[in-house]
């Protein structure tokens, strides 16, 4: 029986109900699937459903006791579009792999399930999650719930717009560049870039890369440290896969602990900002002095950040898609292909001198982090451009060199390793969403999701979503 209240509760108030069997996992199917048919044609966020597989994991989940169905206990998830699921089409965003159904899911998944997530459909993301707009020749194009000629950014966008526009109370997503706080912020949710190895992600073939990672997407803080906890711990296919902290994440925002020092930047010293939305961060950033926090302007040294992510984001695309150029160049979207033949441009040289920059880069940041317990900047350069855009060209009288220059206040921040969400600051004149980016010190993923729950509460923006679109 589909009841559709249950879409406008939080992901943490849908477990109290499944604790107290006051709901099943399948009413919450019925009402996630009476609310796509409503929204989705409008958006298309959640491309491929699997409501058939959902209901016999959710029927083999409720035959277990309450004590053994994990942390979500049933609560239905989304998976982006990059993770294989069993049995369920995964096309990467790719022409390629447009009829490609895995028979095995991503480490990832499999987590998510024995923890209790029970997952119902797949969501958009650009070809192989090249660029910071979700479109691609398989499944088409994700609008902004907010604004439907905008884009939601990338490459977890189809999460994003999901929780947004009420298809989904939990999202899993991944991050290199921003993939998941530049979504985050263009649709006014949540999304969190672990520590590397937090998530147990793969098997893959570069099992050490520690760029991308994989991690939650939900409507608020507190929700997305639930997820947190599902997605945790090590895997033995993963190398660098972590163990699950002693202290749960959803205890460390329960717990309430206010940061002692706090650093703002408009623009991480390195990229230009469209002054609204800088304006909007900063004033967000100085809730903080309304809870006794000290807010100072500073950052780390990030002067490099262009020579090191460019090269070392070209070695990854080569060493993954070099065989995909060779053999099906005519299927690939360009930008695509510059960022395979990028790496050509290096000398094993150059690779040696952006491995020891990375070196100095990580060691500036810790430095940094022993003076502040958190940096606060914008998420993102600009609010949600219009979709027809493939990327954002310029900024602020600034001409980007390339498709991803754009993203620099996320991947700057990816370089370090260090945790980050992007969490919603307010929004523009034109009443569209900017996303605040809050950075953590090393494997502070306790500290940065209790501080920012509770910047959270400050700011009052948390309820703004989910949305009809419009």
């Amino acid at each position: 029986m589909s009841d559709n209240t249950l879409i406008w509760k939080t992901a943490t108030e849908i477990r109290d109900l499944l604790a107290k069997d006051e709901i099943s996992p399948l009413d919450l199917l019925d009402s996630l699937e009476t609310r796509i048919a409503e929204v989705e044609p409008k958006i298309n966020a959640l491309p491929t459903l699997c409501f058939e597989r959902a209901r016999d994991a959710a029927k083999a989940l409720m035959e277990k006791p309450k004590e053994e169905r994990g942390t979500l206990m049933g609560i239905p998830v989304a998976i982006k579009d990059l993770e294989e699921v069993k049995g369920v089409r995964t096309t990467f965003g790719s022409p390629i792999f447009a009829d490609h159904i895995p028979d095995k899911s991503d480490l990832v998944v499999q987590t998510l399930e024995k923890n209790g997530g029970v997952v119902y459909a797949k969501a958009n993301t650009p070809e192989f999650g090249a660029g910071g707009n979700t479109f691609n020749e398989v499944l088409g194009t994700t609008l902004n719930p907010w604004n439907q000629e905008r884009s939601v950014a990338g490459s977890s966008g189809g999460s994003a717009a999901a929780l947004a526009s009420g298809t989904a109370w939990l999202a899993q997503g991944s991050d290199t560049g921003g993939s998941l706080r530049n979504p985050a912020s263009f649709c006014s949710i949540v999304g969190m870039r672990p520590s590397p190895g937090r998530v147990a992600r793969g098997p893959g073939g570069l099992p050490f890369s520690n760029l991308p990672v994989a991690g939650p997407m939900a409507r608020n803080v507190t929700d997305v440290a639930m997820m947190l906890d599902a997605m945790s711990g090590e895997h033995p296919r993963d190398p660098i896969s972590l163990a699950s902290p002693l202290e749960s994440f959803s205890d460390a925002v329960k717990a309430q602990r206010l940061p002692k020092r706090v650093a703002f930047s408009r623009d991480l010293g390195c990229t230009p900002v469209d002054p609204e939305v800088a304006k909007i961060c900063e004033e967000a950033a100085l809730r903080f002095e309304s809870l006794g926090v000290k807010v100072e302007e500073a950052h780390p040294d990030f002067h490099d950040v262009q020579d090191i992510f460019q090269a070392l984001r070209a070695e990854g695309f080569y060493m993954t898609k070099r065989k995909l150029l060779e053999e099906h160049r005519d299927k690939l979207k360009p930008e695509v292909i510059w960022n395979i033949e990028k790496a050509l441009d290096y000398s094993l040289e150059d690779f040696t001198r952006v491995q020891l920059a990375r070196g100095a880069y990580i060691q500036r940041a810790v430095d940094f982090f022993e003076t502040y317990d958190l940096l606060l900047s914008p998420a993102t350069c600009v609010a949600p451009y219009p979709v027809e855009q493939r990327y954002v060209e310029e900024c602020d009288g600034h001409k980007f060199d390339n498709y991803v220059e754009w993203l620099t206040m996320a991947y700057t921040i990816t370089l370090t390793g260090f945790p980050a969400l992007s969490m919603p600051a307010g929004f523009t004149s034109e009443g569209l969403p900017v996303g605040l980016q809050v950075v953590a010190g090393p494997r502070g993923e306790a500290a940065l999701l209790s501080a920012s729950a509770l910047l959270e509460t400050a700011l009052g923006h948390a309820t703004a979503v989910p949305i009809d679109p419009i």
